[in-house]
């Protein structure tokens, strides 16, 4: 073979895409190179890799599981002085004897108050063991409990002598604002998905009740 039929011969390999170079480079393995600059400690940052983002906070079977327990435990104790109040059970003064203690504190009606009193115990206490209308039922808990703290309150006593009651109004509070949970009635419910804006709502009419209460039945 001639010089000239060698260099013909090279020239149609690479051309045609049957030869050596082309196959090398077209299907062999190929290595990917670092950018300049990385690795040497004078990376400005362009090549860099995305800081890692946080997981964010979700809702866990636990919370569930926490709002069911406060909200029965809440819920059972006020069915039972709502029952104490209304049918003198479980060693209750009934309405005429909670009637009389409401007098001592100076309101005016107090039969009408001992039995709205009696009422709002049974059935927020019986809803907030449903986790049914939670904001309603927590809101009304609250109310009765910010009653009985301005009534009973005594500065000079340990926590105001009434540390029971304090203890109620932030179980209430925290279920006005967190909600009832997915154990719930409540769980498909717009204010069980967002409780924040309903919370506001009855937090406002649990505190124009309290003020009506002691303002105008007293």
């Amino acid at each position: 073979m001639s010089t000239d039929d060698f260099h013909r011969s090279s020239d149609a390999s690479k051309t045609s895409g049957s030869g050596y170079d082309t196959v090398a480079y077209e299907t062999g393995p190929t290595t990917a190179f670092a950018a300049p600059g990385a690795g040497d400690g004078h990376d400005d940052g362009a090549h860099a890799d995305p800081a890692p983002r946080r997981t964010p906070h979700q809702w866990t079977a636990g919370l569930d599981l926490g709002l069911l327990v406060l909200r029965v435990t809440v819920g059972a104790l006020f069915v039972a002085h709502g029952l104490q109040k209304v049918f003198g059970l479980l060693g209750g003064p009934g309405i005429s004897g909670f009637a009389d203690a409401l007098g001592g504190y100076g309101f005016t009606r107090p039969t009408l108050l001992a039995w709205i009193t009696g009422i709002t115990e049974l059935g927020a206490g019986g809803l907030l063991v449903l986790g049914l209308f939670t904001p309603a039922a927590a809101a009304g808990v609250l109310g009765v409990m910010a009653n009985a703290i301005y009534l009973n309150i005594d500065l000079g006593a340990f926590a105001g002598g009434v540390e029971k009651e304090v203890v109620f109004a932030a179980a209430a509070f925290a279920l006005l604002f967190a909600g009832a949970g997915r154990i719930s009635i409540d769980k498909n419910t717009p204010w069980c998905r967002k409780p924040l804006p309903f919370g506001l709502v009855f937090l406002l009419i649990a505190a124009g009740l309290s003020v009506v209460t002691l303002v105008v039945l007293r």
